[in-house]
């Protein structure tokens, strides 16, 4: 059986315009504010239910929940990945004030290093990706309802 490209092509797409919403929050001075992260969410979720929706038309009627659900984790961690390295390098050597600028609205006694703050923020991703996932899955999977029949009497109780 042939292997799915779906989320390798749809997790690096996610990823690109995760990258392109931050650069373009960068260049208004933005980035800091945390309201603005709502938009990766918009991205993430536009993005999986793209994904899911296509490899359940690939599949056709060969289209298991399984699958499906492993489709959208697979596009979500791809996104994440790549999304997490930018930010790692954008951290550590394009924008070396952006860590003190985000961490100066947190009250904090402990140190928070950049190893911790790239944590985070893959840890933000996969819990967004699995999330989402979950719920994407309950409008793309087959019903399990019985069929009503026509000429069936009533059941009583």
């Amino acid at each position: 059986m042939k292997k799915s490209t779906i989320p390798v092509k749809y997790g690096s797409l996610v990823a690109v315009g995760l990258i392109a919403y931050f650069l373009i929050l960068s260049l208004f001075g933005v980035q800091t504010n945390p309201v603005f992260s709502l938009g990766n969410g918009i991205i993430v979720a536009f993005g999986l239910y793209k994904a899911m929706k296509d490899y359940k038309l690939e599949k056709g009627s060969e289209f298991e929940y399984q699958k499906g659900f492993m489709a959208g984790l697979f596009t979500g961690f791809n996104a994440t990945l790549i999304f997490t390295i930018f930010f790692a390098i954008y951290v550590t050597n394009i924008n070396t004030s952006f860590l003190p600028e985000m961490l100066a609205n947190w009250s904090s006694h402990y140190h928070v290093g950049v190893g911790i703050v790239v944590f985070v923020a893959a840890i933000m991703g996969f819990a967004t990706t699995f999330v989402l996932t979950l719920s994407f899955m309950q409008l793309l999977k087959e019903s399990w309802n019985i069929k009503k029949r026509h000429n069936s009497p009533p059941i009583k109780v």
